[in-house]
C-alpha cells in the first residue's frame, strides 16, 4: 500500500506533495505508473530553488537532482523532520519507504 493511501497516514491529517525537476508534462506521463492519487500535486521545480531552499540537494542523485527526500514542515514553514532515502552515498539507496516507518517519523515529529 502506498502512503498517501495508508490509513494510518490519512489520520495525521498532512498533506503530501511532490516536488521535482521534472517538468510537468513528464510528471504528467507517470502519475498512472506510480499511481499517485490526484489529491496529490505535483510541482516542478525547474530551477532547483525550492530543493536548494530545503537543503536537499546535498543528497543528490548522480544526475544532480535531488533523491528520494521526505522534508516534514509544520504550519509555520518551519522543517521539523528531513530524512533523504535515496542519495548515493547511503549503504543502501531506496526509492519505496515502508508507509509505517514515514508515519511513525512523521507522528513523533508532529508531537
Amino acid at each position: 500500500m502506498d502512503l498517501q493511501q495508508y490509513p494510518d497516514f490519512q489520520a495525521l491529517d498532512v498533506a503530501l506533495v511532490s516536488i521535482a525537476f521534472d517538468p510537468a508534462t513528464e510528471q504528467a506521463a507517470v502519475i498512472d505508473d506510480y499511481g499517485i492519487p490526484p489529491n496529490v500535486p505535483m510541482l516542478v521545480d525547474a530551477d532547483g530553488a525550492v530543493s536548494r531552499a530545503y537543503d536537499v540537494l546535498k543528497w543528490a542523485v548522480r544526475t544532480g537532482e535531488p533523491g528520494h527526500t521526505f522534508v516534514l514542515v509544520d504550519e509555520n514553514g518551519k522543517i521539523v523532520w528531513i530524512k533523504d532515502y535515496g542519495s548515493p552515498d547511503l549503504p543502501n539507496p531506496v526509492m519505496y519507504v515502508d508507509p509505517a516507518e514515514l508515519v511513525d517519523y512523521i507522528r513523533r515529529n508532529l508531537d
